[in-house]
């Protein structure tokens, strides 16, 4: 009775095991997509490493699910032993993850400063890679310049235009009738993108981190229910048999 429950136990645990596995796959996926529409803004590649390691992480969690709900239905000492061991590779995965997130947060500030050069870069021109960049971001993120509008009006683009008017992407969303115009400020996202993409980054680097301390407690009730499992397993009695 007790050996099944404990079966029971480890097959409902498995289950949060597999939600927690798709949890932390997608905060390094979104983290990878943040970090290819918005390239151009990053000092470098290295911030893309705790979704890599998550990502990681969350492979190992799916398949160690998958194996726990198969030992739920079978008994064996070395499915139980590879479990363990899956769970030990895909907890050190994550932890490493959530290292490399929480020392990339706090320094996002120097991790995202060549913001302002994309924006001085900026063409308006479709084919420009740096103002497609600028355009998608100030409209994804509803934000407006480095630190606001005014930031436009110290730009080369700016002056070219006849200093009227801020890309159109600077424009708010319940203003229909904005031309990007700065007689009408109020009309343009108030907030900069350098914050704006700033507090997303740090969301989804925190995700990474708080996913970490989820993981290691789903895999200490599994470890804990593994254990008993194999303490409780019945032993084979093996008989040799003599050569006559």
């Amino acid at each position: 009775m007790r050996r099944n429950a404990l079966k029971t136990a480890l097959q409902l645990t498995c289950q949060l095991l597999w939600v927690v596995g798709l949890v932390v796959g997608l905060s390094g996926v979104y983290l990878l997509m943040k970090y290819r529409h918005s390239t151009l803004f990053f000092s470098n590649i290295y911030i893309i490493l705790p979704a890599v390691f998550a990502l990681t992480s969350a492979v190992f969690l799916l398949a160690s699910g998958c194996l726990g709900s198969w030992l739920s239905l079978r008994d064996s000492t070395f499915l139980q032993g590879l479990f363990v061991y899956l769970l030990v590779v895909a907890f050190c995965l994550e932890s490493t993850a959530s290292a490399l997130a929480y020392f990339h947060s706090i320094k996002l500030d120097s991790e995202i400063a060549p913001l302002s050069e994309v924006f001085q870069k900026y063409t308006g021109s479709s084919q420009d890679p740096n103002s497609r960049a600028v355009d998608s971001t100030q409209e994804e993120l509803q934000c407006c310049g480095v630190h606001d509008y005014r930031d436009w009006l110290k730009t080369s683009w700016f002056n070219h235009t006849g200093g009227l008017c801020v890309p159109h992407s600077c424009c708010n969303s319940t203003f229909p009738s904005c031309n990007g115009t700065v007689n009408q400020p109020w009309q343009l996202n108030q907030q900069g993108c350098h914050v704006k993409l700033e507090v997303t980054l740090q969301f989804v680097l925190s995700f990474i981190i708080w996913c970490s301390l989820l993981v290691f407690l789903v895999e200490v009730v599994l470890i804990l229910t593994v254990t008993q499992l194999m303490s409780d397993q019945p032993f084979m009695e093996h008989q040799v048999w003599d050569k006559t």
